[in-house]
């Protein structure tokens, strides 16, 4: 899946004019994109619904994409718009994963001597621990990492191959390994310095 869109206006112009109120220039970066959030929704299974379901997710997506982005982050809107669609479809898959299988999810062995240890280990607190964890570390490597690093290394945490993320990208193995190189070197420094 390739995040590249034409246009003669720039995504970022087009951001200031949609976030003043302008309609047609919100209409013409969600058609912009429509073609790449449908592309990025395929990948996906949603237990109980649609591909179409997952389109309609990384549109809601695309759409806080646009109301929420801040240029002065310093962040491409394209990389931005990435994060906003891929989170929302994922958080689609996980909640109809939850749902369906609730009845698994919150069934309990009346013969279980260890009950109460698994039931620590899943917490709620612990949920929102790692969900608090997962979101100050994106939040670093925005920090950090230039576009494209931030690029090659988001798909490669959530699970892309080199081909797959050399796809989408358009780059050889050896940009993203070197990219993937560079960017763990960053993090590391940043790490053990703060």
């Amino acid at each position: 899946m390739r995040w590249c869109v034409q246009g003669s206006e720039s995504d970022e112009a087009l951001v200031v004019r949609a976030q003043k109120g302008d309609a047609s220039a919100t209409e013409q970066l969600l058609r912009r994109y429509a073609g790449t959030v449908r592309a990025h929704a395929r990948r996906f299974f949603l237990a109980g619904g649609e591909t179409d379901d997952l389109v309609q997710e990384g549109m809601i997506g695309l759409y806080a994409a646009v109301r929420e982005y801040r240029a002065e982050e310093g962040k491409s809107f394209k990389n931005f718009a990435y994060l906003c669609v891929r989170r929302h479809i994922l958080d689609a898959v996980k909640a109809s994963a939850r749902r369906k299988n609730g009845p698994l999810n919150e069934s309990v062995s009346l013969s279980d001597p260890d009950l109460g240890a698994q039931a620590e280990e899943g917490s709620p607190e612990d949920l929102v621990l790692e969900g608090e964890e997962e979101r100050e570390f994106r939040k670093r490597l925005t920090k950090e990492l230039s576009d494209f690093e931030f690029r090659v290394m988001t798909m490669y945490l959530d699970g892309m191959s080199y081909a797959e993320i050399c796809e989408a990208t358009g780059k050889n193995n050896k940009s993203i390994d070197n990219a993937l190189t560079r960017a763990k070197k960053k993090l590391q420094a940043s790490y053990s310095i703060k």
